[in-house]
């Protein structure tokens, strides 16, 4: 990694600590804990309680962490809804995608009930919303959500992380998804991996991308 870069990568995750509940505890709690290290050095009263303390926040935020990353994965997903975070699901029948014209493969859909056109990216681990659909479709950023920061051309930029109601398309319906709110995208939208990595399966047939959910039985219920 550059310089140039390492340096993006860090301010983007200095800008992104006041919009973030957790790095603000974490950085609470790394604060307590010094404070209470010196006051134990220096045998002042409460100094262990306050280290202790302070690590035992910095473990909740860790799990909260861990909790939320497992989302990213199917394998590992788990519904938390302690932590207002729904269970993911894409279900529906098979759909098929012709390609267009420019050799992506597009596709119209409601998310919340707001029409919008999605670019299918393979390479896009996580779906994304431009910040004028996010606003269209009432999605409000994560309380609580890790920061996220996207790679662009110039450089990385920081993103927040939302969950959507539900995004219809074909005979497919996801609900309770993972999306990032992405100003950079301008006016794109983005099918990403945490949605395609939940169907059965997902093929490319000459020109035409044929979609599988892992619940065909729920196709009756989408028309």
């Amino acid at each position: 990694m550059s310089i140039a870069n390492l340096w993006h990568n860090v301010s983007a995750a200095i800008a992104a600590i006041p919009r973030s509940e957790l790095l603000i505890v974490a950085l609470a709690a790394m604060i307590a804990g010094w404070i209470g290290s010196l006051m134990i050095r220096r045998k002042a009263p409460f100094g262990i309680t306050i280290r202790r303390v302070s690590t035992l926040v910095l473990a909740g935020v860790l799990v909260t962490v861990i909790l939320q990353l497992s989302r990213f994965d199917p394998r590992l997903e788990v519904a938390v809804p302690q932590l207002g975070l729904p269970q993911q699901v894409v279900e529906g029948g098979e759909t098929r995608i012709t390609m267009a014209g420019d050799g992506h493969f597009w596709l119209r859909a409601e998310l919340n009930g707001v029409p919008a056109n999605f670019l299918i990216d393979t390479g896009a681990t996580l779906t994304a919303v431009s910040q004028g659909v996010a606003d269209q479709a009432g999605l409000e950023p994560r309380r609580g959500g890790l920061p996220i920061s996207m790679g662009t051309a110039n450089g990385p930029v920081a993103a927040q992380l939302s969950t959507i109601d539900e995004l219809r398309f074909g005979n497919v319906a996801a609900r309770g998804l993972d999306v990032i709110i992405a100003p950079s995208l301008g006016d794109t939208n983005v099918v990403g991996m945490n949605l395609l990595s939940r169907l059965a399966s997902w093929r490319v047939e000459g020109d035409v991308m044929v979609l599988v959910p892992r619940h065909p039985q729920a196709e009756q219920a989408l028309r």
